[in-house]
């Protein structure tokens, strides 16, 4: 069976030199030394300012939430993963929902400007499947508004927008490095801000709000990551040129063999990014096309995957608003197998069952 996804697995001995040290120093979790280099060498790759790593990428938006200071309106997307949703609406946040642009998949800038109301205060916006958004143009609506930019990067390591991590843009944005990430530390996320102070507030957040054994200066949660995570993320951190070399090459194989028929629709890369070829989306003419070619894959045991699927907007626990684009694509997107070790034959076998579906 090919799955849409695989996680990379580091050599064994890699990551045993990891264990090792765990051992040696029989220290597990609570900002351990291998927790910090972590931190320190993604910084460093990434050229980032200032970085935390947390649990998951879903505490981390929450997490973001409270070091913004955010309690009422925000304004996101219905097209990404279900945390980008569920997060501000478990921390008590009202939620109003922007359409996307049906090229990029993103949130549309002008959507975001039509949503505003006098409660709005902040925009959630998603980078989907590592594409940049237009940050300038978010940037100039916030700045009008006086909002602040949360930007669920969940997709986005190793992706540069101008010549700038993408890291860099927004008060804050977050990455998941769960296990089905091109980079990944089994389960966990970053939290990043170019404001120190975020960052600080960030650290204590994470950690119940200790500052000290005996301090408490803040409200905090758990929402610290363990030396075991770091040892994973660490040991896949040296094989990452070759995991976006060889990602990039599947992506290319997989344009190169279903380009040029009218029946699909690929996701527009903004030209100003440098991209990291995090996931193969297609989107088909209907939805029925889109279940045709889903059939014929998985009787020929291949597994690809709905993402995003529903559209948040219809979840039950939100208020509903109607993003005709948004809603139409996640009727007919499909994500197409990609990871590490996916053959280049199975590349063409896939692609050749998708033309014979449609």
């Amino acid at each position: 069976m090919i799955p849409v996804t695989k996680p990379f697995l580091p050599p064994r001995k890699v990551h045993d030199s990891f264990l090792d040290t765990i051992w040696e120093n029989n220290w597990l979790t609570n900002s351990g030394p291998l927790l910090n280099r972590l931190e320190s060498d993604v910084q460093g790759r990434l050229e980032t300012s200032n970085i935390s790593f947390v649990t998951n990428g879903t505490i981390a938006i929450q997490i973001a939430i409270k070091a913004l200071g955010i309690t009422g309106e925000i304004i996101t997307t219905p097209f990404s993963y279900v945390a980008t949703t569920s997060a501000p609406a478990w921390e008590g946040c009202s939620l109003r929902f922007a359409d996307i642009d049906p090229n990029s998949f993103n949130i549309d800038p002008d959507s975001i400007e039509a949503a505003i109301t006098p409660k709005t205060q902040a925009i959630l916006a998603t980078h989907v499947f590592g594409n940049p958004i237009e940050v300038e143009k978010v940037a100039d609506i916030a700045k009008h508004h006086d909002l602040k930019i949360i930007y669920d990067a969940a997709h986005c390591f190793g992706v540069d927008y101008d010549d700038v991590s993408i890291f860099e843009y927004g008060d804050v944005s977050t990455l998941s490095t769960h296990a089905t990430k091109i980079f990944h530390t089994v389960e966990g996320g970053f939290i990043f801000s170019p404001d120190l102070e975020v960052r600080n507030s960030v650290n204590l957040m994470k950690n119940f709000g200790h500052d000290g054994p005996e301090v408490f200066s803040s409200i905090g949660i758990n929402g610290k990551n363990s030396e075991f995570h770091a040892a994973m993320g660490l040991s896949n951190l040296q094989f990452m040129d070759v995991i976006l070399a060889k990602r990039k090459a599947q992506y290319q194989l997989y344009e190169t063999l279903l380009k040029g028929n009218n029946n699909l629709q690929f996701q527009a890369i903004h030209p100003k990014a440098k991209y990291n070829y995090s996931y193969f989306p297609v989107v088909f003419t209907s939805e029925s096309v889109l279940l045709n070619v889903q059939s014929l894959l998985k009787e020929n045991q291949i597994q690809p995957r709905r993402y995003f699927y529903p559209s948040l907007n219809k979840l039950d626990y939100v208020e509903y608003m109607p993003t005709p684009h948004a809603e139409s694509i996640a009727e007919r997107i499909l994500c197409l197998p990609l990871f590490h070790n996916l053959e280049d034959k199975d590349i063409n076998r896939i692609c050749d069952l998708v033309l014979r579906a449609i």
